[in-house]
């Protein structure tokens, strides 16, 4: 099968690249308004960057209608963010910020979680989240105006925080993080089902057996 993307709709675009591209990390963006309001929302086209600076990049799309995402217009308002990680405890309550509330509306208060204070910027951080990275805007792309267009958030980690229990000395387990990853339509994956495999010349273990 080959496909031409210009033959396809964006939405039709969106649905090809979601069904292919899985699993992906949830970054769920905490921002605040100038007026100070909260807002809360999961995004799954999502990555780091590098480390050095450490960086990470979020892609908040537009609507069908083509009206920027609340996030987005924090953002552009801000120049930061929080990006707290999604896991199986929190999952639920990640799925209900994920609804369309009205701009001005908190998702912290609707969903009933906690708001932590930042340390180095102003949008707080989501308690029940096992990892949280205080993020500066570096770079906002505009790729495309209208509908679904899209747009890339550059973010500088500027404070990483991680709870007690996945810290480990610095040495964080995907057994501990419990992290989920983003599939096609409403599907979701657990990362517990999990392998190993030596880099050729540059480990010497030998990988344990496929779990």
């Amino acid at each position: 099968m080959n496909i031409d993307p210009e033959t396809l709709s964006p939405l039709e675009r969106y649905n090809l690249m979601i069904a292919c591209i899985i699993p992906r990390p949830i970054a769920w963006i905490s921002t605040i308004s100038p007026e100070g309001v909260t807002n809360l929302a999961p995004f799954s086209f999502f990555t780091g960057i590098t480390a050095n600076p450490m960086s990470v990049c979020f892609a908040p799309v537009n609507s069908r209608e083509g009206v920027p995402k609340d996030t987005l217009i924090n953002v552009k308002a801000t120049k930061q963010f929080v990006v707290n990680m999604a896991n199986e405890d929190n999952a639920e309550a990640m799925n209900q910020t994920s609804a369309m509330y009205p701009y001005g509306v908190s998702e912290f208060e609707k969903v009933g979680l906690t708001p932590l204070p930042s340390v180095k910027v102003r949008p707080p951080r989501v308690k029940e989240s096992p990892v949280q990275m205080e993020c500066e805007l570096l770079e906002l792309v505009t790729l495309s105006e209208g509908s679904l267009g899209g747009n890339l958030v550059i973010g500088r980690v500027v404070m990483f925080h991680a709870h007690d229990g996945v810290w480990n000395g610095g040495k964080m387990r995907h057994q501990d993080l419990k992290a989920i990853g983003r599939m096609e339509g409403a599907w979701y994956a657990r990362t517990s089902d999990a392998f190993e495999m030596a880099r050729p010349g540059l480990d010497k273990r030998t990988p344990p057996e496929t779990k």
